[in-house]
């Protein structure tokens, strides 16, 4: 019995370690309905930046990470990359960014502390005495979004997109960070 339970917590623990990279991404995606992606076998760039409109001060190192990874991601699930794109069943592009953002939180300032039945019961017995501890954090929110657009109707036939708080250990990984939010990304097409 004691095999099997450290067998069992040892998989747990690979696991949760191999989610951990992925753990604070959001992934989601946007399907046009009217375009059918199952017949889908070769892909292409939309363009031969493979960017769309990158920003002045996008680390062309950090391009060339992201192109590929996105080549990669689409391969492994089986399609095929050619050079023309008109000969493609469908082109990819795909648009990063960051955005610097404030989260506010405010509590009375009992609320944490180990004593107290929180704010109904003070803001009802004392009145206005009880303060308010209010916390702001800034943060970096980074966002990659990948596009796909069907080649014979000219029309836009997905759209997926990861978000991810930025730390400095992020700053760090970037390489894995990058290759883990595509694959999460490119899994949801099809």
């Amino acid at each position: 019995m004691n095999a099997i339970k450290v067998t069992l917590v040892t998989v747990f623990v690979l696991l949760v370690a191999s989610c951990a990279s992925t753990y604070n991404v959001k992934v989601g995606s946007d399907k046009n309905e009217n375009i059918d992606t199952a017949n889908y076998k070769t892909f292409a760039w939309l363009t031969p930046a493979k960017i769309m409109a990158p920003a002045e001060d996008f680390n062309p190192v950090m391009k060339f990470r992201v192109d590929e990874a996105i080549e990669k991601a689409f391969i492994a699930k089986g399609y095929t990359l050619i050079a023309e794109a008109e000969k493609a069943d469908f082109t990819i592009s795909y648009t990063v960014g960051s955005r610097d953002k404030i989260k506010v939180s405010s509590y009375p300032s009992s609320y944490n502390a180990s004593f107290g039945w929180g704010r109904r019961y003070y803001g009802g017995m004392f009145g206005r005495s009880i303060r308010d501890e209010v916390t702001v954090r800034q943060y970096t929110e980074g966002k990659l979004a990948i596009d796909v657009y069907d080649v014979k109707l000219r029309q836009p036939a997905w759209h997926g997109w990861a978000t991810k708080r930025i730390t400095s250990n992020d700053e760090n990984g970037t390489s894995g960070i990058v290759k883990d939010a595509v694959n999460e990304v490119v899994t949801q097409f099809n």
